[in-house]
């Protein structure tokens, strides 16, 4: 049976959702999501033997959103994961994230490899160290208007998805981009058709959900995680030529619009155990929402091999 509480991980009240009995597992999410998103890999997880908690992360739904922005850098990010782990009465977990969520999991494989069993990411992969500052390497790449970029200006990308929530969400969740580029005199959902009807895999009731849960949490503390990308690149050079040990997994969906701006070439360099790549054809980046059935055997496959 799913229920929800709320613990304390440090210096926050932390909401998660949790299922079953057995060996932990973490579910991550992204941005713009909650632990809402991984709905449909909770009961079956949880029927296959596993202690399943997702948690809205730093900054999102109902747990706490610190004010100043310098306190949701993966270092955090990481603490608030590990904090959990061991706030639920367990030394290590298998860590599975999603978007943002997935260098979350992959870093805190990477800093804290004592406490992770596994780590899975889906749609981001495990990167090395850049040569410089990543905004800096985007902005020569993409150009100023890269999305990642546009998210820096406090104040601005919060005033456009707050206009209309269910409009936003059912942009970003249920429309499609062919590149996420602002252009000139031009928002960032201008880019996302709003779809009617909906995909078949997003109903009204999950609009619902995200419309209530961002109008209580606001969109700051999420847009918080882009405007610590170079800080985090500075916070993280001890670590540069560290790889992840702990065995780990990808998948992501042939569509995704990540893999535009994102490389897997060197999976086997950064992550020394991977035991499996998953490419799953047609679906795109809200690839456990789109293919549950699909994402939950990828994942139950690997979590046996631990």
């Amino acid at each position: 049976m799913l229920t929800h509480r709320t613990v304390e991980v440090g210096e926050i009240r932390m909401h998660i959702a949790e299922q079953g009995t057995g060996p932990l597992v973490v579910l991550l999410h992204g941005w713009p999501e909650t632990s809402h998103s991984w709905r449909h890999q909770m009961g079956p997880l949880a029927d296959a033997g596993y202690h399943v908690v997702a948690p809205d992360q730093r900054g999102y739904g109902r747990t706490d959103c610190p004010a100043d922005a310098g306190r949701y850098t993966l270092l955090h990010l990481v603490g608030d994961v590990v904090g959990l782990i061991h706030e639920l009465g367990e030394q290590e977990a298998i860590v599975v994230g999603h978007d943002w969520g997935a260098p979350v999991a992959w870093h805190t494989a990477l800093l804290r490899p004592d406490v992770v069993r596994g780590v899975a990411g889906i749609s981001v992969p495990p990167a090395s160290r850049a040569p410089e500052p990543p905004l800096t390497l985007l902005r020569r790449r993409i150009g100023d208007g890269f999305y990642q970029i546009y998210f820096q200006r406090p104040g601005v990308a919060e005033a456009e998805f707050d206009a209309d929530l269910r409009t936003t969400f059912r942009k970003l969740l249920g429309g499609s981009a062919d590149a996420p580029v602002v252009r000139d005199g031009e928002g960032f959902l201008d880019r996302f058709a709003d779809p009617d009807p909906l995909p078949a895999w997003l109903s009204d009731e999950d609009v619902d959900a995200a419309v209530e849960s961002f109008g209580r949490s606001g969109f700051t503390g999420g847009l918080n995680w882009y405007r610590n990308i170079d800080r985090n690149w500075e916070l993280l050079a001890p670590w540069a030529d560290r790889p992840i040990t702990p065995p780990s997994f990808y998948l992501c969906g042939d569509g995704d619009i990540t893999r535009a701006f994102t490389d897997t070439s060197g999976l086997a360099e950064v992550a020394t155990d991977l035991r499996t790549v998953v490419d799953v054809p047609g679906a795109g980046h809200w690839v456990q929402m789109e293919r549950p059935d699909e994402v939950n055997a990828a994942l139950l496959d690997f979590f046996k091999q631990l």
